[in-house]
């Protein structure tokens, strides 16, 4: 599964579809909800970006 999540292909997929959720949830979802799922979604996006700039930096593919 570790090698999945390092994968390139995996982490720019889990970047763009989650800053889409994020960026729609709180127009779907009302209130409490949507702020919530807004933020955790960004969390998530924010995280793959960074594994994907650190992977940029030390060389590439790890797969």
């Amino acid at each position: 599964m570790k090698s999945l999540l390092s994968s390139t292909p995996v982490r720019w997929f889990l970047l763009l579809f989650n800053l889409v959720v994020a960026a729609a949830a709180p127009f779907v979802v009302d209130g409490t909800q949507g702020l919530l799922t807004a933020v955790g979604m960004g969390v998530v996006s924010l995280g793959a970006g960074v594994g994907l700039l650190r992977g940029r930096r030390t060389g590439g593919h790890t797969a």
